[in-house]
């Protein structure tokens, strides 16, 4: 399979990834746990259907450290018992804006208010940050097709 369009190469496409990607690094640089970040990217991802960035987050959260066990369960954090109370408020975050548009008002209060026990402004900014900066690059990865599958951690940058 071959992308649509080679969005990651020379011209527009790549001049915008390096602005957003620029974006990434102060979250990536911010007080919000690396696990979180990436169990964040994994599950917007997985809402998103976006195979390449589900392979590349989770292959990036095993080569920093994180457990299959908790990869395996992320779609499925709800009933699993290995993810902390801080990390079940910022999957439900994540998923609420990720599906912001299936609910009237957006994301309700009350997942607001939960995230915000555990997470400073910066950290909260951080994560707003993060779920909107996932959904970006899940968006353009499932206009342009991108192949799922072939990526190794550290592949870029």
């Amino acid at each position: 399979m071959e992308a649509r369009l080679n969005f990651f190469g020379n011209g527009v496409g790549a001049k915008f990834l390096r602005h957003i990607n620029s974006a990434g690094k102060v979250i990536s640089d911010s007080t919000l746990p690396a696990a979180t970040q990436e169990l964040v990217k994994i599950r917007a991802s997985q809402i998103n259907g976006c195979g390449f960035c589900t392979d590349m987050h989770t292959k990036d959260a095993v080569a920093a450290g994180e457990s299959h066990q908790r990869l395996h369960l992320v779609a499925a954090w709800r009933e699993a018992t290995v993810f902390t109370d801080a990390e079940r408020a910022a999957l439900e975050l994540a998923e609420q804006g990720t599906r912001v548009a299936d609910a009237a008002g957006g994301v309700p209060d009350e997942v607001w208010a939960n995230a915000a026990k555990y997470y400073d402004e910066d950290q909260l900014a951080a994560l707003v940050g993060i779920i909107a900066l996932i959904n970006a690059y899940n968006r353009i990865n499932v206009l342009v097709q991108q192949p799922a599958g072939d990526y190794q951690p550290g592949q870029f940058g």
